[in-house]
């Protein structure tokens, strides 16, 4: 087989995906070489530019890394450089720094936002294409929210607080979701009322999110509309100001923030390759995936233009219908090199999922199964972390499934930020099951039947609470009392010698971290509890802290308190010789606990916050941004 050499210009869905199966198809073929050229170093997740935008993760989260991605495909080279032309003639592709020969071209260098020349859109209006532009929108929400919070003119802060989203498609529904997410993070930061903080969803159509069914629309529209959001349909911009936007119906509306999401069309530089476009500047292509003008050029992802129906529309510039597209292109290169058939492109949409911030969604699975909320949710992750196992990423897969559900900012995920504390806290959560069902196992025996510690009988070992005359069943009784974390025997010397172990060890006893009560600490003992009746008391009591302590641990409730009345409990024990060497481990235990573990799956994660605002406003009042001005109140 002669050496063929394929090129790859654009590292987007489409380009990756086709690049990874051809680079396995060929990994034996010393002959096939790929080329995958794109102006960046990594590939953007882009469908997810919205997370970053409103600061939900990390403003790297969404690149990968090509060298990570192709490391191990010894028969790909990646090149980072900025095509500016394909050479038919030489068969070459030009970039800015060289040329790459070619057979054949695999063309997937995406789409942009179509903003349809309205005014004032590119000088004072905001877009969400690429990586950039999500970090230029972060920045600029936070700078008119901060000014907005100083500024005392209500007009100017209302226009400096209202925020602006055109178009109620796939990006601008999903954008909006996010941001009125981050909504009360930013009201807290800039000690703002978060209702001062205006969402607005402007759409020329009369209905809305018209990629869904009906239901499904309408659905996502009432879950909008609940968490404040303006739904504006019937509502056209024909004019985007520094301040404010006019509208098609004549009237302004306030605001220094406006993202246009109204439309997408192919990229400016897809002119620059001498190939038909249609419309919205798409290349034309064959059923094949072939460019109209050249069989060796083929068009994948957003910029091609499978004309099937004849309408011109072309298919839905979505990731399915990248993925297909690039499927089709590959396969019939394949095909070409191994003289097989060619295959026509098949679109194979298996639903659509629509975010509507990090904890909502609705989803139509198949044309028949339709999702909300947390299962919709579900279902939109499942499918992005497909695409990684269909590019063959497990590395990407792990940093996706880290980024969306451990890593987020302020909790924002589907669980409600149960996983997502910096500290990973949540790998403290089996420690604390384990602590509380320590407290709650020892406390069974503690209340039930004869060895109850709530009848008048002495369980406490301490020598001054025995009657004067004390039989040697009563001496044994005493023996025999069971210690308050562990039940077990302490107090007579035992025929078998006790051994210091940190674990149980078959045929030895443990030994106690005292023997018997330090002096002082017999002083101490001996003042709070010096007869029987003050004891039954403190059994009782005892017991119930115990079993209080090991529920709250739990159900993670006030787990910084419990762990250390664990703590203190377990250092009673010792001093008064009732505890083992071998359950020490508690201490440590309860230490790793205090880390905010109660967060992590537990009640801490509404009551300490609650509490914290409850009694911050009780005792310093509520923060504002302004003072000494009453028209804000």
């Amino acid at each position: 087989m002669a050496k063929t050499n394929i090129v790859v210009v654009g590292a987007g869905f489409a380009g990756v995906y086709a690049t990874k199966h051809l680079a396995k198809h060929y990994k034996r073929n010393k002959d096939v070489t790929i080329t995958l050229i794109d102006r960046h170093s990594y590939f953007t997740y882009v469908t997810e530019l919205h997370e970053i935008a409103a600061d939900r993760v990390p403003e790297d989260a969404i690149q990968y890394d090509l060298q990570r991605l192709f490391n191990r495909r010894k028969n790909v080279k990646v090149v980072t450089d900025n095509v500016t032309g394909i050479d038919r003639d030489k068969k070459e592709v030009v970039t800015e720094n060289g040329s790459f020969p070619y057979d054949y071209v695999i063309l997937g260098i995406g789409s942009q936002p179509n903003d349809f020349g309205t005014p004032g859109v590119a000088e004072h209006g905001f877009t969400l294409g690429k990586w950039e532009d999500a970090i230029r929108l972060k920045r600029h929400i936070e700078d008119v929210v901060r000014r907005g919070s100083e500024e005392h003119d209500p007009a100017k802060r209302k226009a400096l607080l209202s925020i602006v989203i055109v178009g109620s498609g796939f990006t601008g529904t999903e954008t909006i979701g996010e941001l009125r997410d981050w909504r009360d993070t930013l009201a807290k930061q800039y000690k703002l009322d978060p209702n001062e903080i205006q969402f607005s969803l402007m759409e020329m159509a009369p209905t809305i999110m018209n990629m869904l069914d009906r239901s499904d629309a309408d659905k996502a529209e009432r879950y909008m509309e609940k968490r404040g959001i303006k739904v504006m349909k019937n509502t056209g911009v024909v004019g985007v100001h520094e301040d404010h936007v006019d509208l098609k119906d004549g009237s302004t509306f306030p605001t220094c923030t406006l993202v246009w999401t109204a439309g997408v069309k192919a990229t400016d530089q897809a002119k620059d390759f001498g190939l038909k476009q249609g419309r919205a500047g798409r290349i034309l292509v064959k059923n094949n995936m072939e460019s109209q003008d050249d069989p060796s050029i083929y068009v994948v992802g957003d910029v091609s233009l499978v004309d099937q129906d004849g309408t011109g529309k072309g298919q839905p510039q979505i990731v399915q219908g990248a993925e297909a597209t690039a499927l089709t292109a590959l396969t019939n290169i394949e095909a070409k090199l191994e003289n097989k058939e060619q295959v026509e492109y098949k679109a194979n949409y298996s639903g659509f999922m629509v975010s509507l911030g990090s904890m909502y969604g609705v989803a139509n699975i198949m044309g028949w199964l339709h999702l909300s909320g947390f299962f919709a949710m579900l279902m939109k992750h499942l499918v992005n972390m497909l695409y990684f196992i269909q590019v063959y990423s497990g590395y990407y897969l792990f940093q996706y499934f880290m980024h969306e559900f451990f890593r987020t900012r302020n909790g924002r995920n589907m669980f409600r930020g149960h996983l997502s504390r910096q500290g990973n806290v949540l790998w403290t959560l089996p420690a604390r099951l384990t602590l509380g069902a320590m407290w709650l196992i020892d406390c069974w025996p503690k209340i039930q039947g004869k060895e109850s510690w709530f009848i008048d009988k002495l369980r406490l070992p301490f020598t001054w609470l025995q009657p004067a005359a004390t039989s040697g069943a009563s001496s044994a009784a005493g023996a025999d009392a069971t210690s308050a974390a562990t039940g077990a025997a302490a107090g007579a010397a035992k025929a078998t010698k006790t051994v210091f172990s940190l674990s149980y060890q078959y045929g030895n006893d443990p030994m106690m971290v005292f023997e018997k009560m330090p002096n002082w600490y017999y002083s101490i003992t001996k003042a709070l509890i010096p007869n029987q009746q003050v004891a039954f008391f403190m059994q009782k009591a005892m017991t119930i802290m115990e079993i209080l302590i090991g529920l709250a641990l739990v159900a993670g409730l006030f787990t910084w308190l419990t762990s250390a009345a664990t703590i203190a409990f377990v250092g009673v024990f010792c001093l008064s010789g009732m505890f083992y060497w071998v359950n020490i481990w508690m201490i440590p235990m309860a230490f790793a606990c205090m880390n905010g573990s109660g967060r992590a799956f537990g009640l801490d994660k509404w009551v300490v916050p609650y509490l914290q605002k409850v009694f911050g406003k009780w005792r310093y009042g509520t923060p504002r941004s302004l003072y000494g001005t009453d028209t804000l109140k």
